[in-house]
């Protein structure tokens, strides 16, 4: 890092906020104006880091344009914080903070996640072990109404509001600016890997890791019933080299081969941003000519432009799920035996609350301080099987659950029985009473499928 003297990013405040609010009352002013009981869904400048689906209705929608949501309002060196507009990706945040010496605390994996989609799907990535999802590292939020009106919301500040916002998938209203917290980050990052042979002897390390915190970063890859990973990373100042992943060789290939790693921290924070457990092209001479093309944000974009072409049925499984820890020898014998697919990518998840958007009956039956964040991507379903389904019928057996970036095949009743349905009403009937942006089931378990039936007793019909 330079020592030049630090010179606090908002140098014109009153100018960024006037921007910014004029921004607010453009989009509140549009909500306040419609006379249309159609869907709303939101217009932005990446693509969302969600599964894409070919049926999925709200490419049919109204749409808010948030695609100029994207500034960087304020980075507070002193208090540690950023103030920033939803559209932001995670590559502008970490250039902007490495200046500082400083970095967001969770950094997805791919460059072009948006801050505001980190908080909707629930971000995660290595440095939760200690500190939790993007979530729990954020202060406040700034949330538009279906209604258009503006709601500032933190732990003190509308605190319901404030912790539902967090995996609800833009049903909730529009997320407008945010402020998280940040972490001192040194110019490069070891990475050392941790061999295990057994399941047990791979988790003991994660444990020791866990307790005695001494790393800065941890997750790992499974690559067979005999080969667990453990990457531990920990901030230097200095590295007699560094290796770059951004072309022709792939990070989560080099994982099973190495004994340790040097990268710069931005490096390290985007390792997988070409892919977590699987890299296209394979060739050498297909990335030689494509590999700079090929990463998140292009796959994603083309998906979404020709979704025509994207499987009506059967489509590869890509799926996050959350298993206590306890619990995940019993997940992972299922696992091995039912669908032997690998790599697996695994992140150790600390329980920093327990969250209003699941159910207390579901927190019953979860003692562990720690998860394990298991990820699947691109596992080929089979003939007559419906792979989605069943991983969500298992997860039940080992008090786990999943993300809802995916394919989602839940009924409504087991549907709220994991999610908190009383605290969604709740917060619903606040900032969406006429249901403009659908509840979370209908948005992810049927509008994304394409199905158009409502189904009965619909959070649809609260108001």
């Amino acid at each position: 890092m330079d020592s030049a003297p630090r010179m606090h990013w908002s140098e014109e405040p009153d100018r960024h906020e006037a921007r910014h609010a004029a921004k607010v009352e453009r989009i509140a002013r549009q909500l306040r104006q419609r006379t249309s009981t159609r869907p709303v869904s939101l217009k932005k400048k990446t693509p969302p880091h969600q599964v894409p689906k070919r049926n999925d209705q709200r490419r049919n929608d109204e749409k808010i344009d948030l695609s100029d949501l994207d500034q960087i309002i304020e980075i507070d060196p002193v208090a540690m914080t950023c103030t920033a507009e939803p559209a932001v990706t995670f590559d502008e945040v970490v250039r902007a903070t490495m200046r500082y010496g400083l970095v967001p605390i969770i950094v997805p994996e791919h460059k072009t996640i948006t801050l505001g989609g980190s908080i909707a799907g629930c971000s995660i990535e290595s440095m939760s072990f200690r500190y939790g999802g993007f979530h729990d590292t954020c202060l406040e939020y700034e949330l538009i109404t279906a209604k258009g009106d503006v709601l500032r919301c933190s732990p003190h500040q509308n605190p319901l509001v404030f912790q539902m916002i967090h995996g609800s998938f833009g049903t909730l209203g529009i997320l407008s600016r945010l402020r998280f917290k940040l972490v001192r980050a040194a110019p490069c990052v070891h990475v050392t890997y941790e061999t295990y042979a057994t399941l047990e002897d791979f988790q003991q390390a994660i444990w020791r890791h866990f307790t005695a915190q001494d790393a800065d970063y941890l997750d790992g890859q499974i690559f067979s019933p005999t080969k667990h990973v453990l990457c531990v990373g920990r901030f230097v100042e200095r590295a007699p080299y560094v290796s770059r992943y951004d072309w022709l060789k792939a990070y989560c290939e080099s994982i099973p081969k190495r004994a340790e790693d040097y990268l710069t921290t931005y490096d390290y924070l985007f390792r997988y941003d070409r892919g977590v457990t699987h890299v296209k092209p394979r060739s050498l001479l297909g990335r030689a000519l494509f590999g700079k093309l090929v990463h998140s944000d292009s796959v994603l974009r083309a998906a979404d432009r020709f979704h025509r072409f994207l499987p009506e049925k059967s489509p590869q499984v890509i799926v996050d799920v959350f298993v206590p820890f306890s619990r995940t020898a019993e997940f992972m014998d299922w696992y091995h035996r039912e669908m032997h697919f690998y790599p697996v990518w695994c992140v150790p998840y600390r329980r920093m609350r327990d969250y209003e958007w699941l159910t207390p009956r579901w927190w019953c039956g979860v003692q562990d301080p720690l998860f394990l964040d298991l990820a699947v991507y691109g596992l080929k379903q089979q003939p007559g099987r419906n792979l989605y389904k069943e991983f969500e019928d298992v997860l039940p057996q080992v008090n786990g659950t999943k993300t809802l970036i995916s394919y989602n095949y839940y009924d409504e009743q087991t549907f709220w029985s994991i999610w908190n349905r009383e605290t969604y009403q709740a917060v619903k009937q606040l900032t969406d009473p006429d249901n403009i942006f659908r509840d979370l089931y209908t948005k992810t378990c049927r509008a994304a499928l394409g199905l158009r039936k409502q189904p009965p007793d619909s959070v649809a019909s609260v108001h």
